[in-house]
């Protein structure tokens, strides 16, 4: 993309569906043969990865219309327990299948996930709870090769060493049709995984605690499929908020819950900014320059660590000194060197980075090498002075629907290159 500064931006957006929601809502189809349907679906590439996996895997996936998706399910005995690597290889996400195939056929065989590069992220939390639950796993060339102990899988109780989004989505998943009551202790709370819960809740699951550290699970013999709308994306609400408070401009996400985005929402205030709550959504409006704030990620309900990238450049260019603390990926401060290269002054050590506010950012050829790392990226190139051309555009494509469109409408200056 190219972007050009074009002023304060002003008006209305919409976020759409979440996409750390939709990927696994479209794996738990897996759980239940017929036809499922899920509405307010992202057209965003992930979602395409996901949609021929599940064919690749003996499902069938239409789009009746735009934000919707049908997704038809064989009998247990029709999936295919095996798929290509390279659709695998593609996203992270891609090993939510893993719980809902083994709790469904009894086994699989994938190949090890892909995704952002921004540090490792082991699959252990996966392996071990699901291997508590009766999963053996036998890993071969960057493959894996997971069975389920007589074909079906066993309650128990799972304690996450780490309060994981998607391991939790798996044992969850995987829980709602195994043998028995299963507690999963020190479980993810983030409103994705609440609305999974609500999904398979209307499958039929059994789950008690959904928005709690303790999930309970009694196991049914069988689930059958449901209509569920997914929730707003709130890291996308909060990349359109950002580009308001960047600009100094007044920008609301229509669709935004603000009961998902209270403690980035606490420091957006303290950067200076005015947040209304009144209307539909959120609406932020930047001051003429925003003041420093110190930020540390923190599973939910503290910052996600996807908000991260944003909240770096829009600290960059605001009044005073600001810390910024990754504690939950290793070298997820990559991006920073490509806003260095736009004039931000950031130094990292460790997982701190150190922001002193500069005057202004000088429009230069720069890299995104993840989603939220592009999309802050662009974020800079509406304050940097002249013209800012942002690589990485798959990247985008990803995990924002019409980033450039939406933008654009609310008076970016901004446009795919040629």
């Amino acid at each position: 993309m190219v972007v050009k500064p074009a002023g304060p931006l002003a008006g209305t957006v919409t976020a759409r569906g979440a996409k750390n929601a939709v990927l696994k809502e479209m794996a738990a189809c897996l759980l239940a043969s017929g036809e499922h349907r899920l509405r307010n679906v992202p057209a965003i590439s992930d979602v395409e990865v996901m949609a021929q996996l599940l064919g690749a895997l003996g499902c069938t996936v239409r789009r009746p219309s735009p934000g919707e998706l049908a997704i038809e399910v064989p009998a247990a005995g029709d999936l295919v327990p095996l798929a290509p690597a390279h659709l695998f290889e593609a996203m992270r996400a891609s090993i939510v299948v893993l719980g809902p195939m083994l709790a469904r056929c009894g086994e699989i065989h994938m190949a090890l996930p892909g995704g952002d590069d921004f540090g490792q992220r082991p699959i252990n939390f996966h392996t071990e709870g699901l291997g508590a639950m009766g999963a053996t796993f036998a890993n071969a060339r960057g493959a894996i090769h997971a069975h389920a102990a007589g074909g079906r899988l066993r309650a128990t109780r799972v304690t996450l060493e780490y309060p994981s989004h998607t391991a939790t989505d798996n044992l969850l998943m995987a829980a709602a049709l195994a043998d028995g009551r299963t507690v999963i202790d020190n479980a993810a709370r983030e409103p994705e995984v609440e609305d999974l819960g609500r999904q398979l809740v209307a499958m039929g699951a059994r789950i008690e605690g959904l928005g709690t550290s303790r999930l309970t699970v009694d196991g049914v013999p069988e689930l059958h499929p449901a209509d569920h709308e997914v929730i707003p994306d709130r890291v996308v609400a909060a990349t359109y908020l950002a580009a308001g408070l960047i600009t100094g401009g007044t920008v609301r996400v229509s669709d935004a819950r603000p009961e998902h985005m209270e403690m980035l929402l606490r420091k957006v205030g303290a950067m200076g900014a005015a947040v209304d709550l009144a209307g539909e959504g959120i609406a932020v409006t930047g001051p003429a320059r925003l003041r420093a704030c110190d930020v540390a990620t923190l599973p939910y309900p503290g910052v996600a660590t996807d908000y991260k990238p944003l909240v770096t450049t829009v600290l960059s260019v605001a009044q005073g000194v600001s810390v910024v603390s990754e504690n939950l990926f290793v070298g997820r401060f990559r991006y920073v060197d490509e806003l260095v290269r736009l004039g931000a002054d950031i130094t990292t050590e460790g997982h701190h980075a150190l922001i002193r506010g500069v005057d202004r950012l000088v429009g230069t050829s720069v890299r995104g090498t993840d989603i939220r790392a592009a999309a802050a990226l662009v974020l800079a190139g509406l304050v940097a002075e002249g013209e800012t051309r942002v690589e990485g555009l798959d990247h985008l494509e990803r995990g924002y629907e019409d980033l450039l469109g939406r933008l654009a409408s609310l008076g970016a200056a901004i446009e795919r290159a040629a």
